[in-house]
């Protein structure tokens, strides 16, 4: 229960800021947002490899600088 009201807070609250932004602010977000999945793809695929958390961790640290806050791209696991 708590989790689905956390959730459709969080939606809520991404509605309200996107109608806030610009034609130009939105598309910015739009690459952003793609290019953190892909950060987070290759941080999939590294796992996959077997090349260890502390290694693909770091790789994503490097793909994600400059596009979301805290060192884990804007995604942190429960783990």
């Amino acid at each position: 229960m708590k989790k689905t009201l956390f959730l459709l807070a969080a939606a809520w609250l991404c509605t309200a800021a996107l109608a806030q932004h610009s034609d130009k602010e939105t598309k910015e977000d739009i690459a952003r947002h793609r290019a953190m999945a892909v950060a987070h793809e290759g941080a999939a695929k590294c796992l996959e490899a077997g090349k260890g958390e502390k290694v693909c961790m770091q790789e994503l640290a490097v793909a994600c600088k400059g596009l979301a806050l805290g060192k884990y791209c804007g995604m942190r696991h429960a783990h």
